[in-house]
């Protein structure tokens, strides 16, 4: 049965609860009641102010129900209360609205490190897991609006505290404390009459003995397992003897392309191995020196046993064949030819990677790696050459993103991981060092774009540290797309290669461009313009000390 509920609210606030009989009867009319005559509209009266109800409001009453007295001051007391609750609530809700749509929310994260742990038993998936989880769990709740002066604020925090400070090299007999099976295997001195470093090793199996059982690239990678079926056919037939032992040659690359992602260096690989000198290793990123040897696949999956080095010199065995059927030829022995075949290894991993050293290196200082990848390599190679090919960091981090991305990928998704990531590096930088920062395994792994791989220059200087400056050649990717036969000359006479003839150099300068961005990630179009700003803003000073190391301003990517 429908009720007048002008009476109850007319009569409520003046406590006039006796009177509500008058509403609950069939019998109640309109028009002679006192309070209702005249009214068409509903009304609300909350703090002395009159308000227009929402809604009808229907009340379906149990006849066996009296209302007397108290009774009906308590129900329109508490429909009141209902009525307030809800226009709160939707006064609050316009609010948060409206000051997210303003980027009120973009406030600085409760987000901070603790101390860099260097504990080696947190080498299981367990604790990996759980690391992760606690630096994840503090998520920045960072509106897609493109509040440029806010995520300003934060690329300024930044910039003033980096800080470009020389690193120590470390001994010599640091090293080989740490890595004592790679020093016995590797030795100090090369064959003379060879270009590659390579050396003949003592093989103590028998015709019958799989040299590659035991190899983890072949048991972990199903992809090259058809080389090493090749590999033992042939293995006993390239064996060296001498006085009843048996030798292998064993060789390292002559040179690295060391970096970094994105930026060009399958394509330099691609055209460098149709080089009739130049030979690579059996896989293209073989990730030996940065990730394999700590026992690294993926970094999420836990550790495996480590790849002992043997392993990785076992992808060099088909080139070192090669070698050595140039060093043992009679027209070799007649005239003391040196052999001019090099070989390469190109994992965009070299450059930058120092994930693994935080679970395996104790003697930290204030979170920074005691060792580096180029300690080691140096130690072994001090004459080794290197390649790095780079690109102006805002669009490498752009393709990063739509290459490893796997699902939900927007200009305005890119936005977002873009502002978590720039405010979860300056939570690191408020507390140490750049260099601690940028090999922060846990903080790596918690920013949802590798912002770190873009700041180029703090890793070159590492590198600069051990190897000379005429032994890094340094290139840019948009030059090489714009003229590919003036980079690879530079990449030619870096390495010392014999000329080319016109067919030789036409088939590797004139080759369509190799790993291109596929179809379905040019569909969506360019970074967001405010992205764009904002990440310029924040590569901006690490550019400027690159051009100012290298003394070349192209590498400020001014024209990009």
């Amino acid at each position: 049965m429908k009720h007048c509920i002008n009476c109850c609210i007319h009569l409520l606030p003046n406590d006039l609860h006796r009177q509500c009989f008058r509403c609950r009867g069939p019998s109640h009319n309109n028009q002679k009641c006192p309070v209702c005559k005249g009214e068409n509209k509903n009304h609300l009266y909350t703090d002395s102010k009159q308000m227009k109800l929402l809604a009808v409001l229907e009340v379906r009453t149990d006849h066996s129900e009296s209302w007397h007295g108290f009774p009906c001051l308590k129900k329109g007391k508490l429909c009141s209360l209902i009525f307030g609750l809800i226009i709160m609530t939707l006064v609050m809700a316009s609010y948060v609205l409206t000051g997210a749509k303003h980027g009120l929310l973009l406030i600085p994260s409760p987000f901070h490190y603790g101390a860099f742990t260097s504990n080696p038993s947190l080498m299981d998936n367990e604790s990996l897991s759980e690391m992760k989880d606690h630096y994840q769990s503090s998520k920045i709740n960072i509106s897609y609006v493109k509040d440029y002066p806010s995520i300003k604020l934060i690329i300024d925090t930044i910039s003033s505290k980096i800080e470009f400070i020389t690193r120590q090299r470390p001994d010599l007999e640091e090293l080989r404390k740490q890595e004592p099976h790679m020093f016995s295997v590797i030795p100090n001195k090369f064959l003379p009459n060879s270009k590659n470093p390579c050396w003949y090793e003592e093989y103590r199996g028998n015709t019958t003995t799989d040299p590659y059982t035991t190899n983890s690239y072949a048991l972990y990678s199903k992809r090259f397992r058809t080389i090493f079926d090749y590999l033992r056919k042939v293995f006993w037939n390239h064996l060296y003897h001498y006085k009843d032992k048996h030798y292998r040659l064993r060789c390292l690359p002559h040179f690295y392309i060391i970096g970094q992602p994105k930026c060009g260096t399958t394509d330099l690989y691609d055209r460098l191995r149709l080089h009739p000198d130049v030979r690579f290793s059996a896989i293209k990123e073989p990730h030996w020196w940065t990730r394999k040897r700590f026992g690294i696949i993926r970094l999420r999956d836990g550790f495996h046993d480590r790849y002992p080095v043997e392993d990785y010199l076992d992808l060099f065995d088909l080139a070192a064949h090669q070698i050595q059927g140039v060093l043992q030829s009679e027209a070799a022995k007649e005239h003391s030819k040196t052999n001019n075949i090099i070989i390469g290894e190109a994992s965009a991993s070299t450059m930058w990677d120092n994930n693994a050293w935080i679970f395996f290196y104790d003697n930290s200082t204030e979170g920074e790696p005691p060792f580096l990848i180029q300690d080691f390599i140096h130690a072994f190679q001090p004459n080794a050459k290197l390649i790095i090919m780079l690109r102006d960091p805002v669009e490498r981090l752009y393709s990063d993103y739509l290459y490893f991305a796997s699902a939900n990928k927007s200009a305005e998704d890119f936005h977002e991981k873009v502002a978590e990531s720039l405010q979860l590096f300056e939570n690191c930088m408020l507390d140490y060092s750049l260099r601690a920062c940028v090999y922060n395994n846990t903080l790596n792994n918690a920013m949802p774009v590798r912002l770190q791989v873009g700041l180029y220059v703090v890793y070159l200087l590492d590198w600069l540290t051990v190897f000379d400056k005429d032994q890094i050649l340094v290139l840019r990717l948009e030059d090489h797309a714009s003229n590919v036969k003036y980079t690879m000359h530079m990449v030619f006479q870096f390495l010392d290669l014999g000329p080319l003839s016109e067919k030789q150099e036409a088939l590797i300068t004139k080759s369509p461009a190799s790993n291109t961005r596929r179809p379905e990630d040019r569909s969506l179009g360019p970074m967001l313009p405010t992205t764009k700003a904002i990440l310029r803003d924040f590569y901006r000073p690490f550019n400027t000390k690159l051009a100012q190391v290298l003394f070349d301003d192209a590498f400020l990517w001014k024209r990009t």
